[in-house]
């Protein structure tokens, strides 16, 4: 009877379904507004670091070896969230201006072209938050080459939580929007 018993409880244990997962998104984060005027501006497709494009959030990328978090994933791919975010990140920073994105359904006459690869958006060994990007603006409609710059910022979360590294994220996500922005307004 006790070995029956035993052998229905892991059998039944076997059935339960994992528990479904955390799900995170990056959210825009007010900055300073500056006065420049650049009409409209294009947000083109980030480009994303292949390691980072997948649903599992990657917390680190040290000793060449990624660390991913546990059950707990992007709501959206991150290539589109980053587009977005960003572009809500500098239309709050450029209010005289019009941002949109190259992959949304509204498009526009865009006097500027705001070209973002993102290399790196983890935590280092020491787990500070690390973004590395390069930026390009150029005028729509040149062929000419983009005025470019490469930023490294980083930032230490608040505790060891996924909602902490998330938070961190976001707010260097507004960093790069603000020197994003500063471009913008000496172009």
């Amino acid at each position: 009877m006790r070995i029956t018993t035993l052998l229905l409880l892991a059998l039944l244990a076997g059935c339960a379904s994992p528990p479904p997962p955390a799900l995170f998104t990056l959210a825009a984060v007010p900055g300073a507004t500056l006065p420049a005027k650049a009409g409209g501006i294009e947000l083109r497709q980030v480009g994303l670091a292949g390691y980072l494009d997948r649903n599992d959030i990657v917390r680190s990328a040290a000793g060449y070896q990624l660390s991913l978090t546990t059950n707990q994933r992007w709501a959206e791919p991150l290539g589109k969230m980053l587009d977005r975010v960003l572009a809500q990140d500098l239309a709050q920073r450029l209010p005289n201006s019009t941002v949109f994105t190259e992959s949304g359904a509204i498009q526009g006459n865009a006097a500027l072209i705001v070209e973002i690869n993102i290399q790196r958006l983890d935590a280092d060994a020491d787990g500070a938050v690390v973004l590395q990007a390069q930026v390009g603006l150029r005028p729509d409609g040149r062929k000419q080459s983009p005025r470019t710059d490469s930023i490294r910022l980083t930032a230490r979360p608040a505790g060891p939580g996924t909602p902490e590294l998330v938070a961190t994220m976001s707010g260097l996500l507004g960093q790069l929007a603000d020197r994003v922005a500063a471009m913008v307004g000496q172009k």
